[in-house]
């Protein structure tokens, strides 16, 4: 019972502390709210893109494979 008090706390007070934290960014930014969180999202989207690239080139099994292509020569 409590984790169910708890889960619904969470759900209503996070998009609320985002809210708030995208309006206070606006705010000191003089910019418009919509553009603050559209702007955080690309941002966001670009990052976990590269991140991406970056964890399939580094991905163990993929090096292994290189590896084992780079003896087997």
């Amino acid at each position: 019972m409590l984790m169910l008090i708890l889960f619904r706390l969470a759900a209503t007070v996070i998009p609320f502390v985002i809210n708030l934290a995208t309006w206070l960014l606006a705010r000191s930014l003089n910019m418009p709210q919509p553009v603050v969180h559209d702007t955080g999202v690309f941002v966001f989207v670009r990052v976990q893109t590269i991140e991406n690239k970056i964890g399939k080139a580094l991905c163990s099994m993929r090096l292994l494979r290189q590896f084992r292509s780079l003896l087997q020569r």
